[in-house]
């Protein structure tokens, strides 16, 4: 599976943005698909993923104020992000979990300004 990513940019403390990955094969055949960030220096950490069943998952700092979500019909998983906080600037990876392969999209910019 091929996985490109879109949506990083600029935005105000308090504000959102949706990061959208679209995905070369069928995402109901993919175990899990989820959204990974990484600061520098940082070990990568995992934002949010879902399961091809449809469960949700987050990492506690992200909680009540990202959603993930997907869309079947157009392989797309998407990460609406609200309330953003400079905490959260980081590159955002988009990542595939399938027949025991680990395949990531290429990084995209999130830059929250205080």
């Amino acid at each position: 599976v091929q996985l490109q990513a879109s949506g990083g940019g600029l935005v105000q403390a308090g504000g959102s943005l949706r990061l959208s990955c679209a995905a070369s094969r069928r995402i109901s055949s993919i175990n899990f698909m989820g959204w990974y960030r990484q600061t520098p220096g940082k070990q990568r950490e995992l934002v949010a993923r879902i399961t091809n069943g449809g469960s949700t998952e987050y990492a506690d700092s992200v909680k009540s104020r990202f959603t993930i979500s997907r869309n079947i019909a157009e392989n797309t998983v998407d990460l609406q992000m609200s309330s953003l906080k400079p905490e959260d600037t980081a590159v955002y990876s988009c990542n595939a979990f399938y027949w025991g392969r680990n395949v990531w999209g290429q990084g995209t910019q999130v830059t929250v300004s205080s």
